[in-house]
């Protein structure tokens, strides 16, 4: 996933705020004093303008921000009251340098709001929400500033401006027209009390959530209970009294461990723990969300349009909720005939093991692994040995880098990090140019969101000389001191996919840096990165990092036989999951104004009937309304759907690569210099369709799932 920034991120500056270095004034106040030591306020002095963390301090975020956020304005005002007449050096221009220290710190904020969250910085990111939602529509509501790029984007032909500037300038004026700068003056304040509340909502949902993660989690007394779990893993989560063992929830419906537990009621008790962690309580989500949707709609209909999902896909590949749906029904009845298919063999071997009950969803992935070791004699204990944490990253996923896009690496002991757990890399181009900076944060913690993702501390950009610094996050289990960390597959394949994102970020090359590395469409960002999931199984790229973590031994060929021909094993599920959770998104933000939701619990139900993605009733949504972050914290709101749009880019992409010699230099190349390096700098439709020299098609898609 890549993580999402507040709107009002894309049109501010990523170089850092250069603070001329006085001597202190005796006369000075303390608010002056604390600026001067503030670290944000100056240019970093580490490589590639890396945030200091050793002299980064919580307190220092909100001063930064606010001083960011009249720096800002006065740069507006200025742009906005100039008698000049407008050109896009004093206007576009001028507007992409507004907002350095904002942006600098804002970056570092966010990044650590959701990694290494604590009471200062929730009470800080609270504060600064409806702050930030004001600063947005400070600029995109101001009309003098829209009257200036109007003024240059109806001449916009005659200005004589390389591509990639006409393309800043029309991204500016789409974005001012879809902010609403075009409403009179009494809409354009109701439309800031609107994104203020949604700020404020969005905010609060994502620390509620938060809490309800920690809160869910299960404790058991008797080891009996969890009969079939893993002993390090165990190890990791036993109380320090010895008397009981917490496992904590991980963000999506299904926990992994329902895999291996043996104890029905032990699975049965975890499962309900994370399926009502945010629906009762005082971590109940329910009266967030019907607020937040209601306001979304609101917002909608002011800005002239029938719901929030019309408004919110302007700049996407798909474009309207109708494109979205047509792209579900021509998903939805192979994926749950699949699932329907998968379910009754589970059902099966249920009663092969003289058990009579019928499937719940606590028993689909214990079973289902009984029956995928039944069918291809897999047994995920036997693959994770091989998977050793450090092994996948720098001898799996540097390796694949290294022979496709000729990547190299050496570790970074002497930047400070924000967290004990995190590394850093530098990379290297093949001509032994530097790259950028590389940080990995992948151990869970209580004081991190869920999910994996991954963002920039710095962002690429040629107008300010910068090189990307950019980091990845995820939530594997921590193992205990001194035991190795190993990893299943699916969390192998998590660390290719984030590793995506980061080459898409990595390989930028614009001169501005709103348009650059992964600022694309929504439905288009995912694409990269899960593109280069498809490498984690290729047979060089897995010979080489699949090594047993005691022996060293390459993983044997019937091993990776085996993982292969599961390929395509649970996937009426995980589809079927994944539509699910899309569509709950899209009922949501397509509700019309003047409706009521009076229960979340009855209208996620209504949903998946409407679509019949309930036709399995073992097979509940990947997310549940209630701890959807996604949509309701995180920026993908009417957007859940691109995964499975980006997933038919990304089997399509590798469709090209099989028919065209595979894993080699050549094509990585082509792939980095027509896609991964473009950014934002022309329509992605048109960019795809230049590589590939075709329109994506959904067969390869339906092909690698089973489904055809």
């Amino acid at each position: 996933m890549k993580n999402a920034i507040p709107l009002f991120i894309l049109a501010l500056m990523v170089v850092a705020c250069k603070n001329s270095k006085e001597k202190e004034d005796p006369n000075q106040t303390e608010e002056q004093m604390n600026k001067i030591e503030n670290p944000l306020l100056s240019e970093s002095t580490l490589p590639y303008g890396a945030p200091d963390f050793s002299k980064i301090k919580d307190e220092h975020f909100k001063a930064a921000m606010l001083e960011g956020i009249e720096q800002q304005k006065k740069a507006v005002e200025a742009i906005a009251n100039s008698e000049e007449e407008p050109t896009f050096e004093n206007t576009v221009l001028a507007l992409e340098k507004s907002g350095e220290l904002l942006n600098k710190s804002s970056q570092i904020f966010y990044a650590l709001a959701a990694a290494n969250t604590n009471e200062i910085l929730q009470a800080v990111e609270a504060e600064m929400a409806p702050k930030f939602a004001a600063q947005n529509d400070m600029i995109y509501l101001n009309d003098k500033l829209f009257k200036r790029f109007k003024t240059l984007h109806d001449k916009k032909e005659d200005l004589n401006l390389d591509a990639e500037s006409l393309k800043l300038l029309k991204e500016y004026y789409e974005d001012f027209e879809i902010a609403g700068a075009n409403l009179s003056s009494a809409d354009k304040e109701k439309l800031r009390q609107y994104n203020e509340k949604i700020a404020t909502l969005t905010t609060k949902f994502g620390r509620t959530l938060l809490d309800a993660n920690n809160a869910g989690g299960v404790t058991f007394t008797d080891k009996a209970e969890l009969a079939g779990v893993d002993e390090d893993f165990l190890k990791s989560k036993e109380h320090k009294d010895g008397n009981g063992w917490t496992i904590p929830l991980q963000n999506t419906t299904q926990q992994p461990l329902l895999q291996s537990m043996e104890n029905r009621a032990s699975r049965e008790k975890l499962f309900k723990a994370a399926w009502h962690r945010a629906d009762q309580g005082a971590n109940n989500t329910s009266e967030i969300i019907k607020e937040l949707v209601e306001v979304r709609a609101q917002k909608a209909k002011l800005l002239g349009f029938n719901n929030f999902a019309e408004w919110s896909l302007q700049k996407t590949m798909a474009k309207t909720p109708e494109k979205v749906n047509d792209f579900f029904s021509g998903l939805i009845p192979a994926a749950t005939a699949k699932a329907e298919a998968e379910a009754a063999e589970i059902q099966k071997m249920i009663k092969a093991k003289g058990q009579n009950f019928t499937l719940e969803p606590w028993d689909w992935n214990y079973y289902a692994e009984m029956v995928r070791k039944q069918k291809y004699d897999l047994d995920e204990n036997q693959i994770k040995p091989y998977f050793e944490i450090n092994n996948v990253l720098e001898k799996g996923v540097f390796y694949a880098a290294n022979k496709l896009y000729g990547i190299t690496y050496k570790p970074r002991t002497d930047i400070p990090t924000y967290h004990e757990d995190v590394k850093v890399y530098e990379l290297f181009e093949e001509d032994g140019e530097p790259l950028g900076l590389f940080y990995t944060d992948y151990f869970a913690r209580p004081s991190k969101s869920g999910g994996a993702w991954m963002d920039n501390f710095v962002t690429q950009s040629k107008l300010y000389n910068k090189k990307p610094v950019i980091y990845n996050v995820c939530n594997y289990p921590k193992p205990a001191n001194g035991e190795p960390a190993l990893l299943t597959y699916d969390e192998v394949e998590t660390m290719f996919h984030e590793f995506g994102h980061a080459l898409h970020g990595f390989f930028a090359n614009q001169k501005y840096p709103s348009l650059s590395g992964t600022a694309v469409a929504r439905d288009f960002v995912e694409f990269p990165s899960q593109f280069n999931e498809n490498w984690a199984l290729y047979p060089e790229v897995l010979k080489n990092y699949a090594l047993h973590y005691k022996t060293g031994e390459q993983i044997p060929h019937a091993l990776i036989d085996k993982i292969k021909n599961s390929g395509t094993f649970n996937q009426g599920y995980s589809l079927t999951e994944n539509l699910a959770a899309s569509n709950l998104d899209m009922q949501w933000h397509t509700i019309s104004s003047d409706k009521k939701i009076d229960d979340v619990d009855a209208f996620e139900k209504e949903a998946l009937q409407r679509t019949k993605l309930d036709v399995v009733h073992a097979v509940p949504p990947r997310y549940r309304s209630t701890y959807f972050s996604h949509i309701f914290a995180g920026g993908y709101a009417a957007g859940y759907y691109s995964y499975s749009w980006t997933e038919m880019l990304h089997h399509d992409a590798y469709n090209w690569f099989e028919n065209n010699g595979g894993m080699t230099r050549k094509n990585g190349q082509r792939f980095r210099d027509m896609v991964l390096s473009r950014g934002n700098t022309m329509n992605m439709e048109e960019m795809y369709k230049n590589w590939r020299g075709s329109a994506p098609k959904i067969g390869p898609m339906l092909k690698a799932r089973g489904l055809k």
